[in-house]
């Protein structure tokens, strides 16, 4: 497992060079939308219509901001569970979408799109909501307004913390992980 620190966007060899446990810190842009903003992008991309925000070779975080206090850009930032993107993500990832970022295990359709698409799907961890607020240095509601909190926005990044959970390889890091951690559960502290 290796460390990368990157900056958007992401390119196809940036994607190949990853692997699944590999940590990340990212600089740039990415864009924050959740499950209605995603309902809403793939309806329109199967009437062949164009998306609201040009999405291609970006990256989504799958999370809704917490109002900020006086002084603070943004509230509070978690991800959401990953899982009910599901449903969209294999069309944004056609459409052009290079990665995502949520939390929790996918199912086998999200595994398959990133090796279909060359795209990854990284993990943020949901306990530091505080922390990843204060890496984000700039926040602009782009579209979708109508939608509160989960209206699509354009963040700036830096050294936004990450780890590689899907790869582009068809890895799958909870598939990985998660037998070590009953086994060691089963051997009563014993990792095999």
């Amino acid at each position: 497992m290796a460390e990368y620190r990157l900056k958007t966007p992401l390119t196809d060899e940036d994607i190949e060079m990853l692997r699944i446990g590999d940590s990340v810190l990212l600089t740039g842009t990415i864009y924050m939308a959740r499950d209605a903003a995603h309902k809403r992008m793939v309806e329109l991309l199967e009437a062949n219509k164009p998306l609201p925000v040009n999405l291609k070779g970006e990256i989504i975080f799958y999370a809704g901001p917490c109002p900020p206090k006086p002084g603070q850009i943004i509230g509070p930032v978690a991800p959401t569970t990953a899982y009910r993107m599901d449903p969209y993500a294999p069309a944004m990832y056609e459409y052009g979408v290079k990665g995502t970022i949520g939390k929790g295990p996918r199912r086998e359709m999200v595994k398959e799109a990133c090796k279909e698409f060359k795209a990854i799907s990284f993990a943020a961890i949901g306990g530091l909501s505080t922390i990843l607020s204060r890496r984000i240095t700039d926040v602009e509601l782009v579209a979708y307004e109508d939608l509160g909190p989960e209206a699509i926005r354009r963040l700036e990044v830096e050294d936004f913390p990450l780890l590689v959970a899907y790869d582009s390889y068809g890895d799958d890091l909870y598939e990985q992980e998660i037998p070590k951690y009953e086994n060691y559960q089963n051997n009563k502290g014993v990792v095999s």
